[in-house]
């Protein structure tokens, strides 16, 4: 049967994109970033393997306008286009999907009693093409398949960070039903402490995102239990994001490993990364 090998926790920062395209890799405002994802790559490539990521992020406007925004939504396509978000599109292969399994997710999770919107056309943005290339190798093709699935943390209503772990335990028994013998990583993204607009612009709170790095590895039963204004008002109102990282640690049944994990806060925003092995 498929199983659960992995879970990352990923900032998904725009501009992760033109720096990553443009090599910035030894530049010293972007060097830290790109050295901490550096070992997660080689990891994902030579020890965890997976054959499919399934990809949790929000789409910022790029495929859902705000008079519909599904609440969990996925997309069920062999392949994805990038959305272009006002720059032309980066210069990377096209995404490589699973219909065949993003189907069976989508039939489980529903029966689990999870109304997902399912997505038969789905352009994907930078909330997953940020972090997808700084994770897997992508020449001259990707190294894995991907399973997006998109959150609402854009719009209120929100998801609440426990409906969040309780989709990521509900498709761990999706991914254990699967037939096919393949290793999955659950990937949850988002961006850490920031705010982009109003009086408290530019607001990063390293301790928090140091605390949620802490407990998402040890104790994310703490951060189920915090609303949305708990977060939004100790790291910044986009912050919220965060709860798409429990999706991902929900998935995760059993003991987990910290393998690696980054922090890096030069600008307006928080980038974090941890990586977690399923043992």
């Amino acid at each position: 049967m498929a199983r659960i090998v992995a879970g990352i926790g990923s900032s998904h920062v725009p501009n992760f994109g033109p720096a990553y395209d443009a090599k910035k890799f030894d530049e010293p405002d972007w060097k830290p970033l790109f050295d901490g994802y550096a070992p997660v790559k080689r990891w994902l490539r030579e020890v965890a393997k997976p054959d499919v990521a399934i990809f949790i992020y929000n789409d910022h406007g790029s495929d859902f306008s705000l008079d519909r925004v599904p609440t969990f939504a996925i997309g069920v396509r062999d392949a994805y286009e990038q959305a272009d978000e006002g720059f032309g599109t980066r210069p990377l292969p096209c995404v490589k999907g699973d219909a065949e399994l993003s189907w069976h997710l989508a039939k489980e999770l529903i029966y689990d009693e999870f109304d997902l919107t399912i997505c038969q056309e789905m352009k994907v943005d930078h909330g997953l093409m940020a972090p997808l290339p700084l994770l897997f190798p992508h020449d001259p093709d990707w190294s894995v398949r991907v399973v997006p699935i998109v959150v609402n943390v854009i719009q209120h209503p929100l998801p609440t960070a426990r409906r969040c772990f309780r989709l990521g335990q509900s498709i761990a028994r999706a991914v254990a039903a699967y037939p096919k013998d393949i290793k999955v990583v659950v990937i949850g993204t988002g961006g850490m402490s920031h705010q982009l607009h109003g009086e408290r612009f530019g607001h990063l709170a390293e301790g928090f995102d140091d605390w949620w790095l802490d407990c998402i590895a040890r104790d994310p039963e703490i951060l189920c239990k915090l609303s949305h204004k708990e977060i939004m008002a100790a790291a910044g109102a986009e912050s919220v994001e965060l709860i798409m990282w429990l999706v991902m640690r929900g998935a995760l049944t059993g003991r987990v490993e910290q393998k690696h994990r980054n922090y890096y806060a030069p600008m307006t925003t928080g980038m974090g990364l941890i990586s977690l092995a399923v043992i």
